[in-house]
Order: structure tokens, then sequence, then C-alpha cells
């Protein structure tokens, strides 16, 4: 009986999908849309990476570290080394690197909340909207931002601001305004048009790849943890079942540890090519 009145795969999955919003998107691109669970998990988190920093920093002393402080350096003086090759002016690095490690470990811990069973928060969401009176089939509920376009996207878009801002800062505005029409093909006034198109391709094409690689990955992660928890919803007294619950958990266990990995290097992926991007704007051409 439970099989006939429950969703089938495809609602599933669809429920899943969908973003707690303030209203549906008009368009493809409608940026009059929030997706709250997105905003909420992702400022939650961001507030949380902070707080561990922080407090990392309040405790830290000269004797022998914790366990707590002697993770946090070991992170401090992995990103530092990597900003140090890339980013070679030393004043820059005083911002860079701490902004680089705090991107690290935000994107760290809002990947991570993939590795959370998949009807867990949402479960609890739906029992706390029903409690207030709406209808518990439209509790929607995404737990990982980075599956969210918007965030991943606003991210990059991000790091392409801290990037416009180090042009100006160290080119000067009219020195960066020169190079937008003289890179890369040379100064010859024919060319200054071709350049400066050249350069906003550019500059599109490092943000909308930045944002889709980490949104590509972390999506279709969910997507499989999605399927991964059907097999345990298909569960029964026939072999068949019975064949399927063991399979969920096996697959569970296996995706989850290899999606561990996936996690840590998307979150390294995105901080390394953000140093990158702010280390190809302190370069002249």
């Amino acid at each position: 009986m439970a099989a006939e009145t429950g969703p089938s795969a495809g609602e599933y999955i669809a429920h899943h999908l969908a973003f707690l919003q303030n209203h549906a998107p008009g368009n493809v691109v409608d940026f009059s849309v929030f997706n709250y669970d997105s905003l909420f998990w992702s400022i939650v988190l961001g507030a949380l990476t902070c707080f561990f920093l922080w407090k990392a920093a309040r405790k830290a002393h000269a004797g022998v570290p914790g366990r707590f402080q002697a993770a946090v350096e070991i992170l401090v003086e992995m990103v530092e080394s990597q900003a140090k090759g890339i980013v070679h002016n030393a004043a820059s690095r005083k911002a860079v690197s701490p902004l680089a490690l705090v991107v690290f470990l935000w994107i760290l811990l809002m990947n991570a909340m993939d590795l959370l069973p998949v009807d867990l928060l949402p479960v609890i969401w739906q029992g706390l909207y029903s409690a207030t009176g709406h209808d518990p089939h439209h509790a929607y509920m995404r737990v990982v931002p980075t599956a969210d376009l918007s965030i991943s996207m606003g991210l990059s878009v991000a790091v392409l601001l801290v990037c416009l801002y180090y042009n100006v800062k160290i080119k000067g505005l009219g020195g960066w305004v020169h190079e937008l029409f003289t890179a890369p093909f040379g100064s010859h006034p024919l060319l200054w048009l071709p350049n400066f198109f050249m350069q906003i391709i550019e500059f599109v094409a490092k943000t909308v790849s930045h944002g889709m690689r980490l949104f590509g990955n972390m999506y279709a992660g969910e997507l499989v943890f999605l399927l991964i928890a059907m097999m345990g919803g298909a569960f029964s007294l026939s072999a068949t079942g019975i064949g399927l619950a063991i399979g969920h958990v096996i697959a569970g266990w296996a995706w989850a540890v290899f999606h561990i990995l996936i996690i840590v290097l998307q979150a390294f992926v995105f901080m390394m090519l953000a140093l990158v991007y702010v280390g190809q704007a302190h370069d002249a051409h």
C-alpha cells in the first residue's frame, strides 16, 4: 500500500531538486528569484567557517599546539604556500591568502552537506512546515548550496570582482584600460576592438567555467545520492527487494567514500583557480 500511495521515482527526485523560493522563475534567468534554502545554508556555513577560524586564532599559542590548532595551522601553511607560488606581491597576499583559506573551507563545508542522508533535513523541514499549517507536499528544502547554480556562479562572480579590483589597484585605472585595448595582439589602433573583445571573452569564460565546474560536480553527486536512496526505498521482503536494500547500503557507502575526494578536490580546485585569476590580475601584458 505504501508503494502505491507514495511518490513515483520521478516525483521523488523532482521534489528533492526543487528549491524553497519566493516565487517561480519567469524565465531561464530571473534575478528576482531567491532560493531561501541555498541562501540559508550558505550563510550558516559561512558563519560557521568564520567562527572556527576565529576560535583557532583566539586560542593560538606559541607552545605545543593541540589537534585543532595544528589542523588549522596545516591548512594556513598549505594555502600560504600555494599563494606564494602564484601571487608574487607580498602586500596582496596579506589579504588574498586569508580570503583563499575562507573560500576553501566555506566551499568544503557546503560540499560536505551532500554527505548527510538525503531525506534527513528535508523530512525535518517538512514536519516544521506542516506544523505551521502549510501543505507538507510543498515543503521544499535543498541543503547543498554549491549544487545551486546561483550560489556557485555567485562565488565565481565574487572572484571576478576581486580580480577587477586588483587589476585596477596594481596597474592603475589608466594602465588597466590601456591593457584592455592593447593586449594580447598589440597596440595598433586597428587591433583595439579585437583586443577588447578578447579580454571581455576571457573574463566571461573564466567566470562561467569557474562556477559551472563546481556546480556540475556537486549537482551530479547530489543526483547520484538520490538514485542510491531510491534503491533503499524499493526494499521489500522479496529476493529482489532484499538485493536492492543490500545494494543500497554498499553503493551508498562506496559513493560516500569516493565523494569525500570530490568534495575536497572541488573546494581545492575552486580555491586554486581563484588564486590563479588573482595572480593573473597582477601580471602586466
